[in-house]
C-alpha cells in the first residue's frame, strides 16, 4: 500500500512537468510563426523560430517568398544616394560610410557644383574639400578617399569610372560594398550590397550564420538567381531601415512577420509599433533629395537641403 500511495504521488508530482513541457512546445511550434500580424498580442512573445532541420529547399522558399512580399511593400525601392551619373554615385557612395544617405545627400550639392567631373576632384585644394565634407563625419579621411579615386580614375581610367568589380575594387575607398552599389546602380549589373542593415536582417531571417560581410555576400547570393541580387539589396535595407530596425524592430507592424524566425525581438502591438515606424512609413520624408518619380508618385517625399528646417 505505502508503494502505491508513493507511486501515486510521484505521479501526481510529475505530471506538471509533463504539462510544461507541452505548452513550452506549442509556443515555439511553426504555427505560431504563421500567425498574422493583426493578431498579435501586446505583449512581447518568443517567436516560433523555423526548425533547426529546415531543408536547403525550404530555406530557398521562405527567403525568396520575403523578398517577394518586400517588393510588393516597397515596389519603388530604389538607392538613397542622389548622382546623376556613376561619378556621383562612387564619390557619394564613399562619402555615405559612417554616416546616413540623407547627410551625404545635402552635403554633395556643393561639392559637385565645385568639382563636377573626376579631372576637377583630382585637382581639387583638400583644406576646400574638408569644408565641405566637414558635415559628413571624417571629413579629413573621406577628402583624402574621394581626391585620390579621382586621381585614379584620371590616371588609370581615363576620366571613366569602370564598370568591372576587379577594377572598381583598386581605388581608393572602394570595396566590394561600394563597388556592387555602382555596380548595380549606374551599369546595371547585379550585386549584392552587404552594408549593416543587410547583416542584421539576413541574420535575423536565418538566411545564414556568417558574420564576415564576404561570406554573408555569397550564402545570399546563393539563395537567389543573379537577376534578383540588386533588387533584393534595396528591399533589404529598405526594410532595415524603415521596419526592422537594429534596436526596436517594429513587428507589430511588419509585412513578413509570418515569416521571420526574429518575430517577438521588437514590438509586437500593432499601434505600438506603427509608432517606430521611419521615413515614408512613418509619414517622414525618405533619404533622397531629388528621388525617383515613382517613389513621389507612391506618397513619398523628399528630404530637406541642408540647413533646412521644420
Amino acid at each position: 500500500m505505502e508503494k502505491r500511495a508513493s507511486a501515486k504521488k510521484t505521479a501526481k508530482k510529475a505530471a506538471p512537468v509533463r504539462k510544461a513541457a507541452a505548452v513550452k512546445e506549442a509556443t515555439v511550434a511553426p504555427e505560431k510563426a504563421a500567425a498574422p500580424v493583426k493578431k498579435a498580442s501586446a505583449t512581447k512573445t518568443v517567436a516560433a523560430k523555423p526548425p533547426r532541420s529546415e531543408s536547403r529547399t525550404a530555406l530557398v522558399r521562405r527567403a525568396r517568398r520575403i523578398n517577394r512580399e518586400l517588393a510588393e511593400v516597397f515596389p519603388y525601392a530604389h538607392p538613397e544616394l542622389d548622382f546623376e551619373n556613376p561619378f556621383q554615385l562612387i564619390v557619394a557612395t564613399v562619402l555615405s560610410a559612417q554616416t546616413t544617405d540623407l547627410r551625404v545627400n545635402q552635403t554633395t550639392p556643393a561639392l559637385f557644383a565645385k568639382y563636377p567631373t573626376p579631372e576637377d576632384l583630382a585637382a581639387a585644394n583638400p583644406e576646400e574639400v574638408e569644408e565641405i565634407l566637414r558635415p559628413t563625419g571624417f571629413f579629413r579621411a573621406k577628402t583624402k578617399s574621394v581626391i585620390g579615386l579621382s586621381k585614379a580614375l584620371v590616371e588609370n581610367f581615363g576620366g571613366e569610372v569602370p564598370g568591372r568589380l576587379e577594377d572598381l575594387v583598386t581605388l581608393p575607398g572602394v570595396g566590394r560594398k561600394t563597388a556592387f552599389v555602382v555596380l548595380g546602380n549606374a551599369f546595371g549589373r547585379p550585386g549584392i550590397t552587404v552594408d549593416t542593415h543587410f547583416m542584421r536582417l539576413v541574420r535575423r531571417w536565418q538566411w545564414t550564420a556568417e558574420t564576415d560581410p564576404d561570406k554573408i555576400e555569397a550564402a545570399v547570393c546563393a539563395l537567389f538567381p543573379k537577376s534578383d541580387w540588386t533588387d533584393l539589396s534595396h528591399h533589404v535595407i529598405w526594410h532595415g531601415r524603415r521596419i526592422c530596425h537594429a534596436r526596436k524592430p517594429a513587428c507589430g507592424a511588419c509585412p513578413i512577420a509570418p515569416l521571420c524566425p526574429a518575430y517577438g525581438e521588437g514590438e509586437t502591438d500593432p499601434d505600438k509599433a506603427r509608432k517606430l515606424l521611419k521615413y515614408e512609413k512613418g509619414g517622414f520624408p525618405g533619404q533622397r533629395l531629388n528621388p525617383p518619380q515613382a517613389y513621389l508618385d507612391a506618397g513619398g517625399k523628399a528630404a530637406p537641403p541642408l540647413g533646412a528646417t521644420g
